[in-house]
């Protein structure tokens, strides 16, 4: 029986690209989003994947979702916690709302996921919870002192969790993207761009395929011995 996977953020950019290679991986897949009905409705159409509505900032929201993905598809043995925001602003004109805002999207939305499954990955003694953090949780970004101490934070509870669920047969991981070739990445200015292409040794960015294949590698069987790791894809722009 195929295994049910639900991915927040999933209809769009990476996570769109997650949702996609676990489906083609054999698992059912639910696609959460928060906003962009347009867009979540199209990737619905196109892929077949159902798309769910609820913001991860809202923990009552995420039960409910939850709740019904699992009414629709079976328990849920892997979550892939993707959906994530910026607010960028220099330190000094960083609103408290801006800080608010991603660290409740960003470190909130993985624990108001993650906690109301927890207890029945426990039961079934399976789980496998997978969180997109960044390079600049690794390293730091100016202008970003609420998003990089968000995805600092993911990989903090990744670590932590992952102790608890070892024994229980659930495992906890993180990926750190670097600089993927989303629509957000290219909607910058290409001198931006080729600024940011320059700093990465490869040489080019990266893809969300590329970063969807380590995903499908770490909700697998194969990965059971793997937990509390990060797989760092960044083509070589910062080593952790």
């Amino acid at each position: 029986m195929a295994r049910t996977a639900i991915v927040t953020g999933g209809s769009r950019g990476i996570g769109a690209a997650i949702s996609i290679a676990l489906r083609d991986a054999g698992y059912k897949v639910a696609a959460n989003y928060a906003g962009n009905d347009e867009a979540a409705q199209k990737f619905k159409a196109e892929t077949g994947i159902p798309v769910y509505k609820w913001s991860v900032a809202d923990y009552d929201a995420c039960a409910a979702g939850i709740a019904k993905v699992e009414a629709d598809l079976g328990p849920i043995d892997i979550l892939v916690n993707n959906a994530g925001i910026t607010r960028d602003a220099p330190f000094h004109k960083m609103t408290r709302e801006q800080w608010n805002e991603v660290i409740g999207t960003n470190l909130n939305g993985v624990f108001n996921m993650t906690h109301p499954l927890w207890n029945g990955m426990r039961e079934r003694k399976f789980g496998r919870i997978v969180t997109i953090s960044s390079i600049n949780g690794q390293k730091g970004q100016f202008g970003q002192a609420n998003y990089s101490a968000s995805k600092a934070g993911d990989l903090g509870f990744t670590k932590a969790l992952a102790q608890e669920g070892a024994r229980v047969g659930i495992t906890v991981n993180a990926v750190c993207p670097g600089y993927i070739a989303t629509d957000m990445v290219m909607a910058v200015p290409e001198k931006v761009r080729e600024s940011i292409i320059a700093q990465i040794p490869v040489g080019r960015l990266g893809e969300a395929a590329e970063i969807a294949r380590c995903v499908v590698f770490l909700a697998s069987d194969d990965a059971g011995f793997v937990t509390g790791s990060t797989i760092t894809a960044n083509g070589g722009q910062y080593f952790a």
